[in-house]
């Protein structure tokens, strides 16, 4: 067997393997022993069909079977002994399709392949890089619209005779005609209309002051900004039909529900935070305002992750083989269209050079990722996820029992540790770097740009 590297540039290469009958018999000879004894043809034993039989009933086809094997042994080893650090997997070169063997087992093969060469380049982040690192404190707006849900959310359900802004019209909706009469065998349902989710301000004026058994014309699309889910679920259609939907409809007053606010008593707060936690309204809010900026601390350090990929990006510039990652994604996608590469190269480019820079990052500091660590991240996600649905918190042998079986799934494992090396990865860059801390509002906050 011979291996030899053609480079044609700093990106690209073409790997050649010949192959010559003494390289494959003698893994096709076992094969063909291997399938002998597992054979069942009617006239032979099972376990007694000779090797010859085999040989000229799938011979050509364990013979292509074998080779294709050795190919991708061959140019693994290759790759290591070499140290050649490439990107997505060899192709066939273009045109090796045109090449016609006899398979016969005396054929001398020739096969080439088209490598993506990983780019050399350096990081080198240190304290002159300086990038903001957002405080951020909860103004008084956001303080209160959580106070308020909160307090809704313990609320108690009323049914006022007038609604008012905020409140549930339960009411029957029937299609009209475009005279405005009722459009016969049309739409017609019973649901909860939310006036705060109501877009267009006048249509929510003309829903406020109802009591039960008024009716209104209601234009549908207009009220609820032509979200064509919305319209679909106060309606019971597919979401299809309610995107074409032009017809109004007529609003009848059912109900008028509202939720009223839980007083701030100690009922209220014991329920929130455990029996005597909390015994005044200072107290409440400054439990919400720290439940807030724990909230905020995480939307501050995923800015800040952000902000160190794109200044990354941007400082560590090196090309990649662009037309042969293209050609790789198509042939490891066949439904990809070339719309749908080209659209969407720029971001997997971006993502690929992150994670090549990530990896260096990891090399040159020799950054470590043990398996208690990606058991603990692993544990606390789930943790995690159980507190969504509960408060209550999971035996602390319970949770490590699911993490393990968790972990025990390839892919869950390999998902956990690349999450672990990226944390470490940022965590190494903020050490480094100069983070300039800045204040500034929640609202504010917002309205910067990722």
């Amino acid at each position: 067997m011979n291996i030899s590297q053609e480079k044609i540039d700093n990106l690209n290469a073409v790997v050649k393997i010949n192959l010559a009958p003494a390289d494959y018999t003698p893994r096709v000879e076992k094969a063909i022993k291997e399938q002998a004894k597992k054979a069942k043809i009617p006239g032979f034993r099972p376990g007694m069909v000779p090797p010859a039989h085999i040989k000229r009933m799938y011979g050509k086809s364990i013979l292509v079977d074998e080779v294709n094997h050795l190919l991708s042994d061959s140019m693994n080893n290759y790759l290591e002994q070499e140290k050649l650090e490439v990107l997505g997997q060899p192709l066939p070169k273009r045109g090796e399709e045109d090449k016609e063997y006899n398979w016969d087992f005396n054929d001398d093969f020739e096969f080439s392949y088209e490598v993506g060469l990983a780019p050399e380049f350096n990081v080198d982040f240190d304290s002159k890089d300086k990038i903001t690192q957002y405080v951020i404190k909860v103004d008084d707006e956001t303080l209160e619209s959580r106070i308020k849900s909160i307090r809704r959310a313990y609320g108690k359900m009323t049914n006022p005779d007038v609604s008012a802004d905020g409140d549930v019209l339960y009411s029957e909706l029937v299609q009209l005609s475009p005279d405005g009469s009722v459009f016969e065998d049309g739409i017609s349902n019973t649901s909860s209309v939310r006036l705060d989710q109501v877009q267009d301000e006048a249509i929510k004026a003309s829903l406020i002051g109802l009591k039960k058994g008024d009716e209104v014309t209601l234009d549908i699309q207009k009220a609820f900004g032509n979200d064509a889910a919305k319209v679909a679920g106060l309606l019971k259609i597919e979401e299809d039909a309610a995107a074409d939907l032009k017809s109004n409809f007529k609003l009848t007053v059912k109900n008028v529900n509202r939720l009223d606010e839980s007083d701030l008593n100690q009922e209220f707060f014991d329920k929130l935070f455990g029996e005597g936690t909390v015994t005044t309204e200072e107290g409440f809010r400054e439990k919400i305002t720290e439940e807030l900026e724990t909230m905020m601390k995480q939307d501050s350090e995923r800015k800040l992750q952000n902000d160190i990929y794109n200044y990354a990006l941007n400082k560590v510039q090196f090309e990649l083989p662009d037309e042969f990652l293209k050609r790789w994604l198509k042939a490891t996608n066949e439904k990809l269209s070339e719309d749908e590469l080209q659209g969407g190269y720029e971001d997997f480019a971006k993502n690929l050079k992150w994670t090549l820079i990530a990896n260096k990052i990891v090399t040159q500091n020799n950054i470590d990722i043990k398996y208690d660590e990606v058991f603990a991240y692993a544990k606390a996600s789930i943790d995690q996820q159980f507190r969504a649905y509960s408060q209550q918190a999971i035996p602390e042998d319970q949770l490590a029992q699911y993490t393990v079986q968790y972990l025990q799934n390839k892919e869950n494992a390999n998902k956990i540790f690349e999450e672990v090396k990226a944390v470490k990865v940022f965590d190494h860059v903020k050490s480094v770097i100069t983070l300039d801390q800045k204040e500034i509002l929640f609202t504010d906050f917002n309205k910067l740009e990722d």
